[in-house]
């Protein structure tokens, strides 16, 4: 069974914020252009067994059914509706940031 995998308006944020900061702060476009590519590549993977990854631990989103799984440096967040097969990317972030502040900042969490 093949799911759809959608990417919330925060999460086409995060990778545009991705991309220009790699390109443009750290002056590598070409670094840029891969690592998001990388990223897009691993959710593309999502069509297949998307409930394989593990539930982020901390509450709220552990209840709301986030999970999350790495690429690279970056953390990938996504929720699953088994009933329509669709996979939402909730966000794309830098793991040593504060995960927890940034999902606190997030509306698009309680997707379905």
């Amino acid at each position: 069974m093949k799911y759809k995998v959608m990417y919330t308006a925060g999460a086409k944020k995060d990778l545009r914020n991705i991309f220009r900061y790699i390109s443009e702060e750290l002056l590598a476009p070409e670094n840029a252009a891969g690592q998001t590519e990388r990223i897009m590549t691993a959710i593309r993977k999502l069509d297949t067994m998307p409930n394989r990854n593990r539930i982020y631990e901390e509450e709220p989103w552990h209840s709301r059914g986030l999970r999350f799984f790495p690429v690279g440096n970056y953390l990938v967040f996504y929720k699953t509706d088994d009933e329509t097969e669709t996979v939402y990317v909730v966000r794309i972030m830098y793991g040593g940031r504060d995960v927890h502040k940034q999902l606190s900042q997030t509306e698009d969490v309680s997707v379905n």
